[in-house]
């Protein structure tokens, strides 16, 4: 059975990038156009002619301003929602509550609120619709091949991550999900954070601190460390994985994708099919296919293309749906490594250690803007 796809923000120019917006659904889009068993059937944006700029791209017959009409009238099997993440919640709970959809995913962060990340999961838990969010990165080779090494006991029994992005939410949200992914999802115990706002940082909507510092402690005692904005220098590569008898790198400072040492010897490059920690390929020979495919129709560009992550993303939500089973990005998987973001900014207003589960509601660097805690003006969201 072919599964119907709909899209949620389809946003303008996708050439176009910036803070405001990536019209992340062209790349979705391209996600299940690769897939045999997906048709393309909707859109919807509350800016008609972004909508209907997307529908020309993607041969898609209904467009929308409303989602809510859209998701009555074409009953998809999948709506994929792009829209920014102040609401996300509100479009993805109201999508499950509508009865007619079977799986929603849903772009990263997953809202800006830790009431509103929990309500999403519990709305889609009760109205067994499949819910998951963008962690592409967990697909990529370097990720892939580092968790193979892992679990294989390459470096020994697993102590600790390190890490450093632009900031702990908007970015680092996909560090604290590797996290999880590389200890199997293991609960974590507490979190230590300290946090910088003295210039208004905002992305796509949402504020994110400039700078931080978060120490954290998962159930099994493996710990982590995280240094963003001007401090993430300190950590030296993109993610550390430390164990008790050796170090894997991804994304090293000057250094290959992935590396591996094991104590007592020099750093092992490991071989990552040409693919990039962002999951872009590298070399001639990609550079070539990629040159003969721009000239391409685009589904055939889209065939001969090195799959994107978002793409391998896209691929296991379809097979989650076809086999009834857990995507490894599922709500629940997500809301455990969302929490450590919330517990991080939870910590710095507090000014001392949180004990998880997490018993807010907010989003406490929002409300310490807002009430005037950070001198910087919440006039931006």
């Amino acid at each position: 059975m072919t599964l119907k796809i709909a899209f949620v923000g389809t946003g303008a120019d996708p050439d176009d990038r910036s803070r405001k917006g990536y019209a992340m659904a062209y790349r979705h889009a391209r996600g299940y156009r690769r897939l045999d068993d997906c048709m393309l059937i909707g859109c919807a944006d509350i800016v008609r002619e972004n909508a209907e700029r997307f529908a020309d791209e993607f041969d898609i017959d209904h467009v929308y301003e409303d989602y809510e009409e859209m998701v009555r009238q074409t009953q998809p099997d999948i709506v994929s929602v792009c829209v920014p993440p102040k609401v996300h919640a509100e479009i993805v709970t109201g999508c499950a509550e509508s009865g007619a959809v079977n799986a929603i995913h849903c772009e990263k962060p997953m809202a800006t609120t830790w009431a509103d990340c929990k309500r999403m999961v519990e709305v889609c838990e009760e109205r067994d619709v499949k819910l998951t969010i963008d962690h592409q990165r967990r697909f990529g080779t370097p990720y892939r091949k580092a968790k193979k090494l892992l679990d294989g006991g390459a470096i020994g029994e697993l102590r600790r991550f390190e890490w450093s992005e632009d900031n702990i939410f908007d970015a680092g949200t996909h560090l604290f999900d590797l996290c999880g992914y590389y200890n199997d999802q293991t609960p974590p115990e507490w979190v230590l954070a300290g946090i910088d706002y003295r210039e208004e940082n905002v992305w796509f909507g949402a504020h994110n601190e400039n700078q931080a510092f978060a120490q954290w402690k998962y159930e099994n005692d493996v710990y982590g460390c995280a240094s963003t904005g001007p401090g993430s220098p300190f950590v030296g590569c993109y993610l550390r994985i430390i164990g008790d008898d050796g170090v894997i790198e991804l994304g090293a400072e000057n250094g290959p994708p992935l590396r591996i040492k094991r104590d007592g010897s020099d750093w092992k490059t490991v071989d990552t099919d040409n693919e990039t920690i962002y999951g872009r390929k590298t070399g001639i020979a990609n550079a070539a296919i990629e040159k003969i495919a721009e000239r391409l129709p685009t589904p055939v560009e889209d065939t001969l293309r090195h799959p994107s992550n978002y793409e391998k993303a896209i691929a296991d939500v379809v097979r989650a749906v076809r086999e009834d089973d857990e995507s490894m990005i599922s709500g629940e998987n997500v809301l455990q490594s969302t929490e450590l973001v919330f517990a991080s900014w939870e910590s710095a207003r507090r000014r001392g250690r949180v004990d998880l589960p997490l018993d807010i509601d907010d989003n406490p660097l929002e409300s310490m803007v807002e009430d005037g805690k950070l001198g910087v003006s919440s006039e931006s969201t």
